[in-house]
C-alpha cells in the first residue's frame, strides 16, 4: 500500500501546483483553497508511505513525479514551451528515478 500513498501523493503535488499557478498569487480562493487542501493531503500521503518507505526513495519518487508531472501538465495545458532540452531534462529525471529505484 505504501506504494499506492506515494504515487497518489506524487498526483496530489501535480494538483496543488497546478492550482498554486491558476492561483494567480493567490488572488483566487477557489484555485487557492484546492491548492492547500491538495498540498496538505500530498504531504499527509507521503508522510504515510514513508512508514515503509525509505525516505530518499520516496522523497525523490514523489518529487520526480511532481516535476515531470507538472511538466507535462504545462506543457500540454497550459501551452508552456516544448523543447528538446526541457524534454531532455524530464528524461534526466525519470532516469535518476529509475536508478535510484534499480539500485535499491
Amino acid at each position: 500500500m505504501a506504494w499506492f500513498w506515494l504515487l497518489l501523493a506524487g498526483l496530489l503535488e501535480i494538483v496543488w501546483a497546478l492550482s498554486m499557478k491558476v492561483s494567480d498569487g493567490f488572488s483566487r480562493w477557489l484555485p487557492t483553497s484546492i491548492t492547500i487542501v491538495t498540498m496538505i493531503l500530498s504531504f499527509g500521503l507521503l508522510s504515510v508511505a514513508m512508514k515503509s518507505l525509505p525516505l530518499g526513495t520516496a522523497y525523490v519518487i514523489w518529487t520526480g513525479i511532481g516535476a515531470v508531472g507538472t511538466f507535462a501538465v504545462g506543457v500540454t495545458c497550459l501551452g508552456e514551451p516544448l523543447s528538446l532540452a526541457r524534454v531532455a531534462a524530464a528524461m534526466l529525471v525519470v532516469a535518476g528515478v529509475v536508478l535510484l529505484q534499480l539500485s535499491g
